[in-house]
């Protein structure tokens, strides 16, 4: 039982076997005794070397597939709101995409490549045994440990959702007979973790626009200025363009002839020009944990409470939640056991509106690209502040140029408008299991997800979208989730031979429910619900439903511990397909060897493990954006309360089928001098075929596409894990972790030649992140204007050279670089001194580009009033001039800023993603107080970071472009864990 008690009926001349995960094997001779009590000793070579796979656990060492884990140790001084975000530094092959600023938010993760080009290409998450789509609301504190499967042996059995890996999340359970209680307390602050762009500031950009506006006057059609003419006439106008003087100077004395800006101007409101600094502040977080766990002979329970409260870094973003769950176990008797999890979520938040880049109510968008001299509030012409009938300040939306949002506010819009989401969750799951005789047991597991997710959006009537009337929108969505599976499995050792056998049945269901309403005309202001609205502008509801159904088989073999073999089999079906092509077989083969048990290397003392594995396997993806691709389908539209029509909006497609992964993995796992030095060198080969695409259709089918299967691509690697004690000694340990990963994408199948999408194009042979663009070739230092490449060709079409051309549209495209790195990874150094510990995360890209589009738009001059990034200084002025930066013109921007491989930089990157200095206080001290443990600990995450250019987030999307969205947020967090 739990506590070890036993009763065998054994021969008095027998020897019994203990053995334990984490314990050194003991043998002991019975030699005639009725009682033996036998006390393990700890293996702490093995202690951590626990897989949690799926459906099971198994030890590292008897394990044929790829996985790594991180323990729940790792995650106590890692107050991370989304615990997601924990995972990212501690595998080789795992790459992820950084975590916006917004609280809650978490990046993107692709293991081992790239599975899919349209379709899904997350991974799976399954907690306690059963899929999960909310790991965003899991408490860290409840957590015992997280693993990343990353081969199609690990993962093949959960079939048709494996394709992009598999992460389990196990919860905690209580361990101990008497009653364990953890307190933990987190108070920190947040703030931007990557700075502005850098642009020009007040008294050089009145000169900029200047000199834009008199090459505009030069460079147009039909023009008769001269440069003296032209001069003159842009000191004239220039105020006229951009319709505000922020200086102490007349408006036609801002800019003198020569350019310059008058030597007399003086800001006259400095403090009201910065609106970057007017939507940050310093976000706070104040975070509660309680947890209760223990065990009796037939009983073990774990229980909390958690509560979060964070700011984000941008004025009115925030999150609030609170957790509960209870765990709980029984086994009643001998041979059955059963066990429920229960958990629940509430969480409030304000989302910060940067779904669009470019919209105006975006604070990031607007703030970055409002001109450095328009004033967030009116004032006077003396630069006095500008006040309403209460006494204050009035906010400021009209005196502007037409490239600066006239009409728009985003201070007042964001805090007047609201976008709030109210999320509501329920997480149950339940199991028995029942062991027929030794060996023999059958589980079944249910589990069930309730998730309520209600947007609640509010636009104001006086500025912005919802003006002049004021409007509401309610979006609800609501999903329902089941999932049940029977296991039956089988254990047999008999001489050296060890069996382990499994069959089982799953089935999968998810019902969702989508209700959205939007009226405007309010009648009173402070009331947001529709009722409080005169007119329906939308009011529609829809239902969706998904269904998948497994079956699956698994076999492990291992000889004497020492040979392994293993392979599983799963069939699975999903009702996004038509019933003709609706099942898929997916299956896996492994098998490993511990050479470091073979007699000619178990006899080298400085070799502690040494371990070769391969696996080869099939999984399936039918992650389609729709759950009815198969159908052809129509739209019920109506303009609000008029009469509605309907409309096809999906080509169905019948022949729709399972796009697969098929993963090669092959990998030498080594540890010498005690482990001292230990690590893992894998290389792994992995073929998407039946790739699901998007395909567009022409105009006359009445859609824009079809979802078809249409070709294969292949990701390739190398990883390499390196763990080593470098200092080892009583009082002090320094030990290092570092991983780095090598990965080749190449699509190798298509049905047309070519598929273009934004800035990449699609071709055998190429990467799905490979640059297809202008090729700039820098500027005519005679004319100042832009450079591009065009192919030279033959009479029949063949490329015969290449020239130079100053006119973007003549020019050629080219495949010009990639997103993908020659090199990522994680370097993490970890010290401990007598109670102290200091943690360092770092991790790091080497190679690949970003298409840095917000750096374009900085560049360029379309029209007046927008900010212009710092480089424009270097912008070509005269004949003669070298440099990379074209003449500014504003009748010539769409040809000297063009989209052009000019906006690709360096994608490379270190960063310190986490710095962690703890204390545990000794345990004498914390006796003394009548607890068990006390400690102290100060965190920082997205602590700082080195990138090509100053503004730009390396990290913000896996195909190397950029937006203007929230960006990652730098938190210190102070934190006491007690326990008793």
């Amino acid at each position: 039982d739990l506590d070890g008690v036993y009763t065998l009926q054994v021969p008095s001349n027998g020897v019994l076997v203990f053995t334990s995960m984490g314990y050194k094997t003991a043998e002991i001779a019975v030699n005639g005794r009725a009682v033996i009590d036998v006390v393990l000793e700890v293996d702490t070579e093995t202690l951590d070397e626990v897989v949690f796979v799926a459906f099971g656990t198994v030890s590292k060492k008897d394990f044929t597939g790829s996985a790594v884990a991180l323990e729940s140790k790792k995650l106590e001084s890692r107050p991370l709101t989304n615990v997601a975000n924990a995972l990212e530094g501690i595998a080789a092959g795992v790459q992820f995409t950084s975590a916006g600023g917004q609280p809650g938010s978490s990046g993107g993760i692709r293991i081992r490549g790239f599975g899919s080009i349209n379709a899904s290409s997350s991974p799976l998450y399954v907690v306690d045994g059963v899929p999960f789509d909310a790991i965003s609301n899991l408490n860290a504190d409840d957590i015992e440990n997280i693993t990343i499967l990353k081969d199609a042996a690990s993962s093949a059995l959960y079939g048709s959702r494996a394709a992009n890996g598999v992460v389990l999340v196990t919860t905690k359970r209580g361990r101990s007979e008497k009653v364990q209680f953890n307190v933990r307390v987190n108070q920190g602050v947040s703030m931007r973790a990557i700075p502005e762009y850098e642009r020009l500031d007040p008294f050089q950009y009145y000169p900029m626009e200047w000199e834009a506006l008199r090459n505009a006057y030069l460079s147009a059609d039909g023009s008769t200025y001269t440069m003296e003419s032209a001069s003159a006439e842009a000191s004239k106008k220039i105020f006229s363009q951009l319709l505000n003087n922020p200086f102490n100077v007349a408006n036609d004395q801002i800019v003198s002839v020569d350019g310059k800006i008058n030597p007399a101007a003086r800001l006259l409101y400095s403090e009201d020009l910065d609106w970057a600094d007017a939507i940050a502040r310093i976000g706070h977080k104040q975070e509660y944990s309680l947890s209760a766990g223990g065990a009796t002979e037939k009983t073990d329970y774990y229980m909390s409470l958690g509560y979060m409260d964070e700011e984000g870094f941008s004025i009115k973003s925030y999150m609030e939640r609170a957790n509960a769950r209870l765990n709980m176990n029984v086994k009643p008797r001998k041979w059955i056991k059963a066990g429920v999890n229960l958990a629940a979520t509430m969480a409030n938040s304000n989302i910060t509106s940067d779904d669009s880049s470019t919209a105006y109510v975006n604070p990031f968008y607007f703030s970055r690209f409002i001109g450095p001299i328009y004033p967030i509030y009116e004032h006077d012409a003396s630069g006095a502040y500008v006040l309403d009938e209460q006494g204050e300040k009035v906010y400021d939306w009209t005196n502007r140029g037409a490239s600066a949002s006239p009409g728009r506010h985003v201070i007042a819009e964001t805090l007047w408008n609201d976008n709030l989401y109210k999320r509501n969750l329920v997480n149950a799951r339940a199991y028995i299991e029942i062991n027929f005789f030794e060996g023999l047991k059958l589980t079944i597991n249910g589990g069930y997800d309730f998730r309520n997710y209600l947007n609640s959006t509010y636009e104001n009537p006086h500025v912005g979208d919802g003006s002049p009337a004021g409007r509401s929108r309610i979006t609800n969505y609501r999903y329902d989730t089941y999932n049940f599976n029977q296991l039956l499995t089988y254990t047999k050792s008999f001489n050296k031979h060890n069996v382990d056998l499994l069959l089982g049945h799953e089935s999968y269901k998810n019902d969702y429910k989508y209700t959205y309403g939007m009226k405007q005309g309010i009648i009173a202001e402070g009331n947001v619900e529709l009722i409080n609205f005169t007119t329906i502008n939308s009011l529609y509801t829809y239902s969706q439903a998904y269904r998948t159904e497994g079956y699956m088989a698994r076999a492990n073999y291992n000889y004497n511990h020492k040979y392994y073999v293993s392979a599983s089999f799963r069939r699975d079906a999903t009702s996004r397909f038509y019933k003709d092509a609706r099942w898929g077989n997916f299956w896996s083969v492994g098998g490993s060897w511990r050479i470091d048990q073979e007699s000619f290397i178990a006899s080298q003392p400085w070799i502690s493990a040494l371990k070769l594995r391969a696996s080869y396997g099939s999984v399936g993806n039918d992650g389609t954006s729709s759950w009815y691709q198969w159908q052809s389908l129509y739209g019920i539209l109506n303009n609000a309360n008029e009469s509605g029509f309907i409309q096809s909006t999906q080509a169905g497609n019948k022949e729709l089928q399972w796009e697969k992964n098929r993963s090669f993995d092959v990998a030498l796992e080594f540890g010498f001098f005690d482990n001292r030095l230990h690590g893992q060198i894998e290389f792994f080969h992995r073929i998407s075929d039946n790739l699901l695409f998007e395909v567009p259709l022409p105009t006359s089918s009445g859609v824009l596409s079809q979802w078809q299967n249409i070709g294969t691509m292949y990701n390739q690697g190398i990883e390499i894990q390196l763990v080593g004690d470098i200092v080892r000694t009583k009082d002090f340990t320094w030990s290092m972790m570092i991983n780095a990963s090598h990965i080749k994408n190449e699509i190798t199948k298509l049905p047309q030649e070519e598929i273009i999408s934004g800035t990449k194009k699609y071709m055998v042979g190429r990467s799905m992140y490979d640059f297809w663009l202008r090729k700039w070739e820098g500027v005519d230092p005679e004319t100042g204007d832009a450079l591009y490449s065009k192919d030279i060709k033959d009479d029949e079409g063949n490329v015969t050279g290449s020239e130079i051309v100053n006119d973007y549209t003549k020019a050629d495209y080219y495949y010009v670089g990639t997103s993908i790195p020659d090199l990522y990874g994680s370097i993490q150094n970890s010290l401990s001194w007598k109670g102290f510990e200091l943690s360092v995360l770092m991790t790091y890209q080497i190679g690949g580009q970003v298409y840095d589009s917000v750096y374009g738009s900085l560049m360029s001059h379309s029209g007046y009033g927008s900010a212009l990034h710092i480089d424009i200084l270097k912008r070509w002025q005269k004949p003669g001039d070298i440099t990379d930066v074209p003449r500014i013109d504003t009748t010539k921007n769409p040809n000297q800023n063009a989209g052009s491989s000019r906006w690709l930089t360096s994608a490379s990157y270190l960063s310190f993603k986490n710095i962690t200095l703890a204390y545990s206080f000794p345990k004498k001290w914390a006796e003394k107080l009548d607890l068990s443990g006390i400690r102290i600990y100060a965190s920082g995450e997205n602590v700082h970071a080195f990138a090509a250019r100053k503004g730009m987030n390396p990290q913000y999307s896996f195909a190397g472009t950029q937006s203007n969205v929230y960006s990652p947020a730098r938190t210190i967090t102070f934190g006491l864990n007690v326990q008793f």
